[in-house]
């Protein structure tokens, strides 16, 4: 069973963090999914990662060749075609225990400056450890990322 790292953005957004995480996830042979709440958002998130610094191969989910793109950008409800090991959810998607059953890794990014992304980032820790997921808590609180108990 995989993990859920729940990662609490305090000093930055997730297009700072999610080519670290994408790229460590590549080098571990992982196919990623990124998975959103907003098709549009998504989008956005598709046009900063082809113009962001470093080549990032991926795709935007509903295209003819989702099976074979190493990061393949999602919503919730739309299947990932492209076979992922690990899974980034962003703007508080949805994440279920028996997905993370299935994944080497989960990674839950969330924003700690808004209140409601909180709550719902606290509300998805205590329903996966429920379902028996080992879960970390990673906070960037101190200026760099750490691991927190």
């Amino acid at each position: 069973m995989g993990s859920a790292l729940f990662y609490h953005l305090t000093r930055s957004g997730p297009g700072q963090l999610l080519p670290m995480l994408i790229g460590k996830s590549l080098q571990a042979g992982w196919r990623v999914e990124v998975r959103g709440r907003d098709r549009a958002r998504q989008a956005a998130l598709d046009e900063q990662l082809w113009l962001g610094e470093g080549f990032l191969p991926h795709g935007l989910a509903g295209g003819p060749h989702d099976a074979r793109q190493p990061v393949l950008l999602t919503v919730e409800g739309q299947a990932a075609a492209n076979a992922a090991r690990c899974l980034i959810a962003l703007d508080g998607a949805e994440v279920r225990g028996a997905e993370c059953a299935a994944l080497e890794r989960a990674c839950l990014v969330f924003d700690g400056n808004d209140p409601e992304a909180l709550e719902r980032a606290r509300a998805q820790w205590r329903a996966l450890k429920a379902e028996g997921v080992e879960a970390e808590y990673w906070s960037e609180a101190g200026g760099r990322w750490e691991r927190r108990q």
